[in-house]
């Protein structure tokens, strides 16, 4: 049996610093966005990254991936999307099998009116309390630990060894 590799003092106040990140940022984001566009966190990435996809359509996977949720609860957010008019589903041209999101002129719309409010929340929030460097050392730092944290999820290890 392996020895515990115990956090240092300055390594532990990361993770707590992170964990809590973790808990709060969410909840802060998912509260403006319900009290100024009645959308969830999750409804607003997915109207998000339809807008941005090319002829405003993304495959149901690959939508999956960008938003960072599964395939069943993208599907529930979705169907919720699509009672509201803001987004409709297809199968794909060449693979019927493929089932396309695409974002409605309502659901363009929508992203669209609530962008502003969001991306000052966010401003407010994180990106204006960083300096340039700490940008982009946040966009590296979280690139890493997702895809450590992805990957491990992928092989199904609950616990590894370095």
């Amino acid at each position: 049996m392996t020895e515990t590799r115990w956090l240092s003092p300055e390594e532990r106040e990361a993770w707590l610093a992170l964990v809590s990140i973790m808990f709060t940022l969410p909840g802060s984001i998912e509260s403006q966005l319900q009290a100024e566009a009645d959308l969830s966190l999750a409804e607003y990435l997915v109207l998000a990254m339809l807008s941005e996809a090319p002829d405003r359509r993304r495959r149901m996977s690959d939508l999956a991936a960008a938003t960072n949720t599964s395939q069943s609860r993208l599907s529930r957010i979705v169907a919720r999307l699509e009672r509201d008019g803001m987004v409709v589903r297809a199968g794909g041209e060449q693979d019927k099998r493929v089932v396309l999101a695409e974002i409605t002129d309502r659901g363009l719309e929508r992203v669209e009116q609530v962008a502003p409010g969001h991306v000052e929340h966010v401003r407010r929030t994180v990106i204006d309390r960083l300096t340039p460097v700490q940008v982009q050392q946040l966009a590296l730092i979280g690139r890493m630990v997702d895809e450590a944290a992805a990957d491990l999820t992928a092989r199904g290890l609950a616990s590894d060894q370095p």
